[in-house]
């Protein structure tokens, strides 16, 4: 990727930011415990003259306004993963059994990197909110968010958020309107039989059995009662029963995940696992209770924001670095309860063909993306944040409708 592209203001404070993200990364903290992550986001942004804003817990809201305009909100999420990390790095880290392992270090430190250079320029019209999330993963920390008032306090005419990809050229975007990432629910089923001696297990309802038959069943509810058009997923990720080999325990306890990319899918494989795992359960004497947990929603990118995202690539750096139609990830994004409640895109930045994959502990975040994602992130911010006779001029010139406000209570 040639220098010419990062700005000239992102380049001189590019060492400084990669120190930032190493410092971050070699101290992880997991979801609603990033203390010492937040502390220091918040020590920055207030002194580049941001207006900081603490919300759910450790998350932070940075608040810099320049006249009259819209109102932007691009986000970055900060925590970590419970992984042993075993890069070896000089700058791993020195938590045992915590990493970050998904470049949470790198998308905080870019978002950083483009505030610095936008509160030095001002070279824009509004309002810009720059949300630091805690706990995206899994713990429900955009959902906290919009429970504290995120999108009340801080009302947003469009949101962005950006992930690295490994295995996608650096320098390169990924873009998509429409559904972009799964839906995850998590699926407890518990059998509950008879148990008895291994020996005669004619005397018994043995569980095990039963969630072995589940299991093969659960198979066919993609196959035959899925759309081959449209996509899904179910993993039996765990079962858990009985102490010995000679014992037919009472019950049997399995864990389940469930993915899709449409609410109409989510919903029906919902029912169909439901009544599958009820009636192979009665089939055998024995007894299921589910607990079905609707996790993360479906991410589904608005087509206004997604072309106006990646038109700003477009004009950056060329076609032959925009990925224009990303292919959709069956992994989830709880960036998507904002996406519900507010207008907006997810885009992906490459993090280079040599990266380890994400929740890997081998995994790092590459620092030559950090440049580019925050001068992506400075483009994209002076172009929606422009005055109202340049966004005019923007708008026809990509063809983009005007944009729409955030609506708290969609």
């Amino acid at each position: 990727m040639k220098n010419a592209i990062v700005l000239p203001g992102i380049s001189d404070f590019q060492s400084e930011a990669i120190s930032i993200r190493r410092q971050i990364h070699a101290h992880p903290e997991l979801g609603f415990e990033e203390f010492a992550t937040s502390e220091l986001v918040a020590k920055l942004l207030a002194e580049w003259g941001y207006e900081v804003a603490r919300i759910a817990g450790t998350g932070v809201v940075a608040t810099l306004r320049n006249g009259e305009g819209r109102s932007l909100g691009i986000r970055a999420d900060m925590d970590a993963l419970p992984i042993e990390e075993v890069t070896g790095l000089s700058y791993s880290s020195t938590v045992p059994g915590k990493m970050h392992a998904c470049g949470h270090d790198g998308h905080t430190a870019m978002l950083l990197a483009a505030a610095r250079h936008l509160a030095q320029s001002r070279d824009f019209h509004g309002a810009l909110h720059l949300i630091f999330q805690p706990a995206e993963e899994g713990l429900g920390g955009a959902a906290r968010l919009l429970g504290e008032g995120l999108f009340e306090r801080f009302p947003c005419d469009a949101v962005f958020a950006m992930h690295n990809v490994p295995g996608q050229p650096v320098g390169t975007f990924g873009f998509r309107s429409g559904a972009f990432m799964a839906s995850a629910d998590t699926v407890t089923i518990r059998i509950i039989g008879h148990g008895g001696h291994g020996a005669v297990p004619h005397k018994a309802v043995d569980p095990v059995v039963v969630c072995s038959a589940v299991v093969m069943a659960l198979q066919t509810v993609v196959s035959r009662n899925v759309d081959p058009q449209d996509a899904a997923v179910i993993t039996v990720g765990s079962i858990h029963s009985g102490t010995a080999s000679n014992i037919i325990p009472d019950a049997a306890e399995m864990s389940v995940t469930v993915r899709s990319l449409s609410p109409e899918v989510r919903r029906e494989v919902e029912a169909r696992i439901c009544g599958l795992v009820h009636a192979q359960a009665e089939s055998f004497g024995a007894r299921a209770v589910i607990n079905y947990e609707r996790c993360h929603p479906v991410l589904i990118n608005h087509p206004v924001e997604t072309e106006f995202a990646q038109d700003v690539a477009r004009q950056w750096l060329g076609p032959e670095a925009s990925i224009l139609n990303a292919h959709p990830i069956m992994a989830s994004e709880d960036f998507a309860f904002m996406l519900e409640r507010c207008p907006g895109s997810y885009i992906n930045i490459g993090n280079g063909e040599a990266s380890h994959p994400l929740h890997n502990p081998s995994y790092d975040f590459n620092d030559e993306v950090l440049a580019i994602g925050a001068t992506y992130w400075v483009k994209l911010a002076e172009r929606f944040l422009a005055t109202p006779a340049q966004s005019d001029i923007t708008r026809r010139t990509a063809g983009i409708a005007a944009q729409r406000p955030c609506a708290a209570t969609e």
